[in-house]
């Protein structure tokens, strides 16, 4: 499928206008970070894509209502992170047990820990905290961007990412002050 060329705004516009190739092309286009977003904030592929589908249903049918106060993309962005936390919130009332996922990649174990751990510690945190840290820091939103897609103020987001990151280093500090490697009977006798 080639790339369409026009912008974002002219997209949308085209898709309200009835051209029925035009959200599919806008999607496209941000799909990628739009599902790392979810997939982050949610922490389970599942769930993420749940959501995901949440968001762009909603996002589809509330396309006429998009004002233009912000970039498209913002807006998208926005409507994916409140499609998780509203997934999230209703997980917290109707609790369910997961299913073992199998995973196919291949990836050395120490990177593989690594990775699980932080994941594991980002679940951890609390919602909006998670949020925060995962639009600025992982994906390296500008603070004024992560606020605009959060719908709260840059101060908010300056501290919720602040309390993640400490809580995150008491829950990972280990990663950074790993115990000594135990030695091999590689020491030397003195005087011989």
């Amino acid at each position: 499928m080639p790339t369409d060329s026009r912008d974002d705004g002219a997209l949308l516009r085209a898709h309200l206008a009835g051209d029925r190739d035009a959200f599919g092309a806008l999607i496209e286009r941000h799909r990628d970070r739009l599902w790392a977003v979810a997939l982050r904030t949610m922490g389970d592929r599942e769930d993420a894509a749940d959501a995901l589908q949440d968001a762009l249903l909603s996002a589809y049918r509330a396309a006429a209502r998009f004002r233009g106060d912000s970039a498209v993309t913002t807006w998208l962005h926005r409507i994916v992170v409140n499609a998780c936390l509203d997934r999230i919130r209703r997980q917290k009332v109707r609790p369910t047990v997961p299913l073992p996922e199998v995973d196919t990649t291949v990836a050395p174990a120490p990177d593989r820990e690594i990775r699980l751990d932080v994941q594991a510690a980002l679940a951890q945190l609390p919602v909006d905290q998670r949020a925060a840290l995962v639009l600025v820091d992982v994906y390296g939103y500008a603070v004024a961007e992560a606020a605009e897609i959060l719908e709260v103020a840059e101060g908010t987001i300056k501290s919720r990412c602040a309390r993640g990151r400490a809580r995150l280093a008491g829950l990972l500090g280990y990663l950074r002050n790993p115990p000594p490697a135990a030695s091999v009977g590689s020491e030397r006798e003195e005087g011989a």
